[in-house]
């Protein structure tokens, strides 16, 4: 198990093995033109979630319906979780399903509220809440409200 001390990169290391590209926060402000999802549960992406963000969910990932959600297997997409341990695991199977430009946002969504993101809630308001997904996960997230359940 890691312990509370580890840092981002070191955990990062440890429990990915770096089959879906990383895509920085500093290197989304370039260009435009991505579609987020969101590899985390409802229960999160309702808490908060990057604006117009797809919530695909984890467990009950569907590809079926993501191909016919994202029909253009070129676009370029950004999969994003609370640090990116589940959306590299969802960006692989995007790999699978045949699209080309999959990315896994480096450090998640407590990554992009950290460098001053703006979230949303479900409702699409501005928030300062961030579902941290757990006690452990939440010394990552630097900026704004930790919230453990809804």
């Amino acid at each position: 198990m890691l312990s509370a001390q580890s840092t981002l990169p070191q955990v990062l290391k440890k429990l990915n093995s770096q089959t879906v590209p990383y895509i920085k926060v500093e290197e989304l402000k370039i260009k435009s033109n991505y579609i987020f999802l969101d590899a985390r549960e409802p229960k999160e992406f309702n808490v908060s979630h990057i604006e117009n963000a797809i919530n695909v969910g984890f467990d009950e990932f569907d590809g079926k319906k993501m191909t016919t959600t994202i029909k253009d297997k070129n676009a370029t997409i950004v999969v994003y979780c609370s640090i990116g341990v589940r959306s590299e695991k969802i960006g692989e199977k995007l790999l699978k399903l045949g699209y080309k430009n999959v990315f896994n946002l480096y450090g998640g969504i407590f990554e992009w509220k950290n460098s001053g993101g703006k979230v949303v809630t479900n409702r699409n308001i501005e928030t300062d809440k961030i579902h941290t997904f757990n006690k452990e996960w939440s010394v990552y997230l630097k900026k704004g409200i930790k919230v453990y359940e809804d």
